[in-house]
């Protein structure tokens, strides 16, 4: 695949509407082009304990963020035109639908890419487990900045250059 964006988003609460930070990587002809990273206000707007523990980020780094569709009106025409990728594809799906419902915006069908199943697919047995970290390493990439959304759409771009 030489064509994408690969995608990640953090969630302030258990709500997958509740996005409040979108990583996106472009690569086109096999390049990275351009990275994108951006706070959003969420939706539901409430940080659970757990989710800023695993991220870092609460209700005071997001108080002055735009909304998603602000945000939103930036990332959709770079990214119109490509499929997207993500580490647990089901999951950003999941978040990127329920946004567009929750602020009640047309949601085009985007083709997703899941870069953990194909790790599961190619590496099988190979590695001890297929978690982000893992197969980033695995494919040359470094993560050092885990849960943070532009730092993991980053490794899910590299993994998916690798092996997608």
């Amino acid at each position: 695949m030489k064509n994408f964006a690969a995608i990640d988003f953090e969630t302030a609460n258990y709500n997958p509407s509740s996005v409040c930070s979108v990583g996106v990587v472009i690569v086109r002809d096999g390049q990275i082009t351009e990275k994108i990273y951006r706070l959003i206000r969420p939706e539901p707007e409430w940080y659970s304990w757990h989710n800023t523990q695993v991220h870092g980020l609460t209700a005071e780094d997001t108080a002055n963020a735009p909304v998603f569709p602000n945000v939103w009106e930036d990332i959709a025409p770079k990214i119109a035109d490509l499929p997207l990728v993500a580490h647990n594809s089901p999951f950003d799906e999941a978040c990127l639908r329920a946004v567009h419902r929750v602020y009640q915006m047309d949601y085009p069908d985007y083709e997703f890419h899941c870069t953990c199943r194909a790790s599961r697919r190619i590496f099988g047995k190979e590695l001890e487990n297929h978690q982000l970290h893992t197969v980033a390493v695995h494919c040359g990439y470094d993560l050092q900045n885990h849960h943070h959304a532009l730092a993991d759409a980053e490794a899910c771009a590299v993994i998916a250059m690798s092996i997608l």
